[in-house]
């Protein structure tokens, strides 16, 4: 775990940053996002995987934690996060707006992220190092989606 340390650190702060940055660009918009239930629904689930990145970053930097208490504690965030992302799925699947499109991509981009730390959370608890690779995944993925997501709240929802 410690030569995941810089990588922890750098991501810790980047997805922290990007979390209160897109809270704070979604408050321009607010009027118009709250307009629309799946796109509360969708913004909600990129701030929960984000949360979820800035977690698993964080239990990377716990000194001496073992493979399957990072895996442990890993899997009960992902749970967490992947409420929030059904959440956003089953809205988006109910959406009767005739011009809502893409539905199918919109609910499968948000679980990236949620199955690479599903799969980082299980392959630690059974002690495979190769854990560390999917959480980096999830993290990079979280960050992605986050930031698509970002994009069609603050820009998309006005044209």
């Amino acid at each position: 775990m410690s030569e995941w340390s810089e990588f922890n650190v750098a991501m810790a702060g980047a997805t922290a940053a990007l979390a209160g940055l897109v809270i704070v660009a979604a408050s321009v918009n607010i009027a118009e996002i709250i307009k629309s239930s799946t796109l509360t629904a969708r913004l909600a689930a990129g701030i929960a995987s984000l949360v979820l990145a800035l977690i698993a970053s964080a239990l990377g930097l716990v000194p001496s934690i073992s493979p399957v208490w990072y895996g442990l504690l890993l899997l009960c965030a992902t749970a967490g996060a992947a409420v929030f992302q059904v959440h956003a799925t089953s809205t988006i699947l109910r959406d009767t707006d005739p011009a809502a499109r893409g539905r199918g991509p919109k609910a499968v981009l948000g679980f990236l992220p949620v199955a690479a730390y599903l799969a980082s959370a299980v392959t630690m608890l059974i002690g495979h190092p190769a854990g560390l690779y999917c959480s980096a995944a999830g993290c990079v993925l979280a960050i992605v989606v986050a930031i698509v997501v970002s994009w069609v709240a603050l820009v998309e929802v006005l044209r």
